[in-house]
């Protein structure tokens, strides 16, 4: 009887350490997709002045400005008063991006552009009819 309940001792001592490296992989996996997240929301950002970032690292540190360069493993974030911080993708807990594509600037000129088309030509018809 004791043989018995040894062995099953044993064998659940057995499967729970099996089981632990399982977990730790799958936490590695989800931490490497979400640098990998990070690494890809602000690749579409670009570099320089008009890449503005906000972003709230896992030690609760909150930094703003610009980023002047993005590497493989960081980014370099430049407030306004000249302070650069290099930011290692996987320490970035959240991250918020303000720039237009160069699509959007293109509508909003267009859409500038018919606005005061239509002004001008309201203007035109306006006076015509007085």
């Amino acid at each position: 009887m004791l043989k018995k309940i040894c062995s099953v001792v044993l064998a659940a001592l057995l499967l729970q350490s099996a089981a632990v490296p399982a977990f730790a992989k799958s936490d590695a996996g989800k931490e490497s997709r979400r640098a990998e997240k990070v690494r890809t929301q602000l690749t579409k950002l670009g570099t320089g002045k008009d890449a503005l970032v906000r972003l709230e690292l896992r030690d609760k540190i909150k930094l703003s400005g610009y980023i002047s360069e993005a590497g493989a493993e960081s980014f370099v974030v430049t407030d306004s008063a000249g302070k650069a911080t290099t930011v290692a993708y996987p320490q970035v807990k959240r991250a918020q991006g303000n720039n237009l594509s160069t699509g959007a600037k293109i509508a909003i000129g267009v859409g500038i552009g018919a606005a005061v088309v239509l002004v001008i030509l309201f203007a035109y018809l306006a006076d015509d009819d007085s």
